[in-house]
């Protein structure tokens, strides 16, 4: 069921609490994909629901949420959390992110360091490189020029593998038709600030039980910016999912929950 809160600056935020399992349960948030919406968790949640609380969201610019044209970073992404936190009355939890999602878990775990007890970051990165800024500008203007219709064919082939696509042809289409609902103008921001992005300075701070996962076919965010991630992480696992590409959670998502749930342990 969708709820919403509204931040401390007007935005509406739209999010589910999965909490079948009680208030006493491990907490778990979870943060999407650029262009996408909470749905691409829908199958971790399944996972994870039955013994841990789950909370999914959409960001500001993204899904059902509030679509505020303004800059966007991952640190006010992070600061929606935390105050959607406080809405559900979360001191803390476990913290993933895919893609997009995990420079927001980042940047979380970085500026709220006693409300991150743990930290799944999936096919993700600190830093898109020296390109990036031009790169993502130039993936921004083709929405805004074309259509987010243009951009259909590159993602799905990098979202997921051949099999899934042809396998699972009406979630691609959901998915499909999430992206193709956004307001492209977000889209735009959005595309700045992951061309903007660089966490890089604030990994070795991170403290708390991190696992870094990444799909062994993820062009997107490729196996090196997982690696990188690693090594700057103290204490953190690596787990490249075989066969997977850059949407892992929709693509694999028990695997997905093992490695959530493996953070958990480490966390208790």
């Amino acid at each position: 069921m969708t709820e919403t809160f509204r931040t401390s600056d007007g935005c509406d935020i739209a999010y589910t609490l999965h909490n079948g399992a009680g208030s006493g349960a491990p907490r778990v948030a979870l943060v999407h994909s650029l262009a996408l919406d909470r749905s691409i968790w829908d199958g971790v949640a399944a996972e994870l629901a039955r013994d841990c609380q789950v909370l999914t969201w959409d960001c500001r610019g993204h899904g059902r949420s509030g679509q505020p044209l303004m800059t966007y970073t991952p640190q006010l992404f992070a600061r929606d959390l935390a105050e959607l936190m406080d809405q559900v009355q979360w001191p803390s939890a476990v913290v993933g992110g895919c893609s997009m999602g995990g420079m927001v878990a980042q940047a979380f775990a970085i500026g709220y360091p006693q409300r991150t007890t743990g930290l799944v970051l999936i096919d993700t990165t600190a830093w898109y490189g020296a390109d990036a800024p031009k790169v993502w500008r130039e993936r921004g203007a083709t929405g805004k020029e074309k259509g987010m219709g243009a951009l259909v064919e590159f993602q799905t082939g990098r979202w997921f593998g051949d099999a899934f696509r042809a396998r699972e042809k009406a979630t691609v289409e959901r998915l499909v038709q999430v992206f193709l609902a956004n307001n492209v103008d977000c889209y735009v921001k959005t595309c700045e600030m992951l061309g903007d992005g660089d966490l890089r300075a604030g990994l070795a701070a991170i403290r708390v039980p991190t696992a870094v996962v990444v799909g062994e076919e993820d062009y997107a965010t490729p196996v090196a910016m997982a690696e990188a991630l690693h090594k700057a992480i103290s204490g953190s696992t690596l787990t490249v999912i075989p066969g997977g590409r850059h949407i892992t959670p929709t693509e694999k998502p028990q695997d997905i929950a093992a490695r959530i749930r493996e953070v958990i342990a480490r966390a208790q």
